[in-house]
């Protein structure tokens, strides 16, 4: 293959906004994004989506609160089939989406309250009051009597919907439909994202000795990404020594110690996009169970990467990985998670999911534009140790492209002793 036909590495610019360099337009990713909803509205038969699930939220009207709302039930969007969105947030976040957010209406930007996940009991009314407000917004655009699909939902606020006179269905089956294609611009993020982490692992390795804890690791590296310019550390999972064999899935304050394998996770957000990235090292130095047990793990990654293309069904790429059993779990239920792939995007856990699990009872068939994680885990043969790898990959017409860089082909002894 000549230089000319060696097909360019995906994007990954600078973060800031320049006048010579075509980086994210995010105009034309908000009208991505909107429009992939609006369509998907569209061929659900309803009249309109309510939305509380915080990545769809910020999928139809490009707005974000910080972390600390994600989970209080209280911000929520409206997409209607004729309409333009509307927003409910928090407080004086309303007026400075009037003043900083031109995309959303002056007057669709709404002040609501549904009183913190039960903290203000659903008797004083303010549902009831959200409800009517919602209702008359669908009586005014003559889609009362059409579904209203919600994604989540608190059981008294979908009580209060049907008691005045609202028909529920479901609508997160159809958002994740509308997010399971990237555009250029989510790429982008994504990649870029991904290359704040490779940085990170690089501090890592430097700092992955005998007597540092799982704790320190942690903070390091969450301040590492708040420098890069992350939104939201997620979550960082630091698993080490005899922790590595089952895998806890948390980090403690365990000191890592000579020898030690050790896999770290770092899930992080740029602009909202998550990384869900593992690597594992050894401490010091690494036993032929330790690097067999990595060698394993990175042959079932490279089957699976290999077999990924458009129109491949996802049932075929489950079959690559090893069954629960060989890993010693008694189904795949008890094993789920340590081998699979998974979609990313403004969520950590989007389409394609793909594992023994599920695959088999509905398969889907991989498509050009999907972007997801592949995580393979292998127990070593001291009964403690495992191996924990995990690759990002773009799906395009051409076949996989990874977009995580740190080394991985082979397992890495960090400050050998």
């Amino acid at each position: 293959m000549t230089e000319s036909a060696t097909p360019r590495p995906l994007h990954a610019p600078g973060h800031m906004a320049v006048d010579y360099e075509n980086r994210v337009d995010f105009g034309r990713l908000r009208d991505y994004r909107l429009g992939r909803a609006q369509a998907a509205l569209d061929k659900s038969g309803c009249g309109a989506f309510l939305l509380f699930d915080f990545y769809n939220i910020r999928y139809t009207t490009q707005s974000w609160v910080g972390g600390a709302l994600g989970d209080k039930m209280i911000r929520y969007a409206l997409l209607t089939r004729n309409g333009e969105p509307h927003l409910w947030d928090f407080g004086s976040a309303v007026k400075h989406h009037q003043l900083y957010s031109p995309w959303l209406k002056h007057d669709h930007n709404h002040p609501g309250f549904l009183g913190f996940r039960g903290a203000v009991a659903p008797t004083a009314g303010l549902m009831e009051d959200a409800v009517r407000e919602i209702r008359g917004i669908l009586i005014d655009l003559g889609l009362e009597d059409e579904p209203v699909g919600v994604d989540i939902v608190e059981p008294p606020f979908m009580f209060e919907m049907q008691r005045q006179g609202l028909t529920v269905v479901d609508a997160q089956q159809h958002m994740l439909d509308a997010r399971e294609i990237k555009s250029r611009d989510e790429i982008m993020l994504l990649n870029q994202a991904a290359a704040m982490v490779d940085g990170t692992y690089v501090d890592i390795v430097e700092s992955l000795k005998p007597g540092v804890r799982e704790s320190d690791i942690v903070a390091m590296a969450a301040k590492k990404l708040y420098e890069y310019g992350s939104d939201q550390v997620e979550a960082i999972n630091a698993i080490s020594g005899e922790r590595c064999n089952p895998h806890p899935h948390n980090f403690t304050d365990r000191i890592i110690r000579p020898g030690d394998q050790a896999f770290f996770d770092i899930i992080h957000s740029y602009n909202g996009y998550r990384t869900c990235y593992y690597r594992t090292f050894n401490v010091g130095m690494a036993t032929g169970s330790q690097r067999s047990a990595y060698s394993q793990a990175r042959e079932w990654m490279d089957n699976a990467i290999a077999a990924l293309k458009p129109g491949v069904g996802s049932d075929e790429i489950a079959t690559l990985f090893p069954t629960a059993k060989s890993l010693g779990f008694d189904d795949e239920l008890s094993a789920f998670g340590l081998q699979f792939c998974h979609g990313l995007g403004l969520g950590l856990h989007e389409r394609p999911i793909v594992s023994r699990l599920n695959s088999y009872r509905e398969p889907v068939e991989l498509k050009a534009g999907m972007v997801f994680a592949v995580e393979t885990y292998c127990p070593a043969s001291d009964g403690y140790s495992a191996a924990r790898i995990e690759e990002e990959v773009v799906l395009t017409d051409e076949g996989p492209v990874v977009i995580t860089k740190y080394p991985a082909d082979d397992l890495i002894v960090a400050n050998p002793l």
